[in-house]
């Protein structure tokens, strides 16, 4: 009967988290579809929005990791933070509400210090509800739920590029209101299970079996920033010339969302290896099937053969995303779970701010010169692929516990 209600409750929370992590990705993406024009009715001249994302996620590299380090202060003192993690959610969904109401004002000031406590008070909707998940969930119930966390990711991203065609000639503050009321609603509902429910215990044996050393986990977030950066670099530098090279231009958003099918559709079905295996090597091993892809889509002369390769390259970011957080739950077994989740959504907050200062500094015509910019995720991964795999192979790595 336990067992029912742990996964009864295991299901509830990763439906929850989908939904929220959907939602909150998509406030993302409106944000910088406004962005360019709310910042030019604050008075901040175009060319400096790239600048305002880079801040962003400078923001972003400091917060989410102080964020999961406060949830498992939090827990360790207190022993619930679904209740302060809904509290700042609602600070950040005010933020967030404020900048289409405000912008037309015309002031620098109020416009940025908008940006900064939305970008700030954001970070609690990044590690938290994994420490969240964590808390509630088996060691064999994290890897699926991390792909449901994940799977609202994916769909975000499969939405964007329609999204960027159809909010155009649309009321900024609608997709702002809309997007804000939506994510505190969903983190209100998170929030409550942290409430009335009793964590799970991992037992002895599970903290023992994850104890790794800190030279561990750095490597492990050196390899999440190459893979990231190479991700990054691949998607939203690399992607759409390569669609254009073979296709019409007008044709490139409806391939764009190939690469997040792949994602979702091919990352689901692998939770059941992460929750046999460990789950860095299941990483090592995705990044070695993604090298693969993204050479393919770095070299392809057909159209078939570059959707194909892009299908297989979003599901290997995936399934790789989503056993690293399973490891970085793992890895933070017990109390923390915060530390190192918070720490991979920094690196990962690194990666983008890589490639939007590269976008911003270097001029579209200059990167159609840099020719090995194709193989730049290639040799990304590689590196990535040789760290996971000494760390795999390390002292301690053994197959996850099937049954728990």
């Amino acid at each position: 009967m336990a067992a029912l209600i742990i996964g009864g409750m295991a299901s509830s929370i990763g439906a929850v988290l989908a939904v929220l992590q959907l939602a909150f990705a998509l406030t993302w993406v409106v944000y910088v579809i406004y962005l360019p024009a709310l910042a030019t009715q604050a008075g901040i001249p175009k060319q400096y929005v790239p600048w305002i994302l880079l801040m962003d996620q400078v923001i972003f590299i400091a917060c989410d990791w102080a964020a999961g380090v406060y949830a498992d202060r939090l827990t360790a003192t207190v022993g619930r933070f679904g209740p302060r993690m809904a509290m700042v959610t609602l600070v950040s969904c005010g933020a967030f509400l404020a900048m289409p109401l405000l912008a037309p004002a015309g002031s620098v000031v109020i416009f940025i210090a908008l940006t900064v406590l939305w970008s700030a008070t954001s970070s609690a909707l990044r590690a938290p509800p994994l420490v969240l998940m964590g808390r509630y969930a088996t060691m064999s119930q994290r890897p699926w739920l991390a792909g449901l966390y994940l799977f609202g990711l994916g769909a975000a991203g499969a939405m964007a590029p329609y999204l960027g065609m159809q909010l155009k000639d649309v009321d900024p503050r609608i997709p702002f209101i809309v997007s804000s009321v939506v994510v505190a609603l969903v983190t209100l509902v998170l929030a409550a299970v942290d409430t009335g429910q009793d964590p799970v215990v991992p037992t002895e044996g599970d903290a023992i079996a994850r104890r790794v050393s800190p030279w561990a986990v750095g490597a492990f977030a050196l390899a999440i920033v190459l893979l990231a950066v190479g991700e990054q670099i691949h998607f939203s530098v690399n992607s759409a010339p390569a669609y254009a090279k073979l296709s019409s231009a007008l044709e490139v958003p409806r391939f764009m969302p190939v690469f997040w099918i792949g994602f979702n559709l091919l990352m689901l079905p692998a939770t059941l290896l992460a929750r046999r295996f460990d789950a860095i090597a299941i990483v090592a091993g995705s990044a070695i099937v993604g090298t693969a892809a993204l050479y393919v889509t770095a070299t392809a002369t057909d159209m078939q053969v570059l959707l194909a390769a892009q299908f297989v390259a979003g599901g290997a970011w995936g399934v790789v995303l989503m056993s690293a957080f399973t490891a970085a739950l793992d890895i933070g077994t017990t109390g923390r779970e915060g530390r190192v989740t918070g720490l991979l959504f920094s690196m990962l907050a690194v990666a983008a701010f890589v490639r939007i200062a590269f976008t911003t500094t270097v001029p579209p015509a200059e990167m159609k010169a840099i020719l090995m910019l194709p193989l730049v995720p290639v040799g990304a991964w590689i590196l990535a692929a040789l760290l996971l795999a000494g760390l795999a192979a390390g002292p301690g790595r053994r197959v996850r516990p099937a049954g728990r």
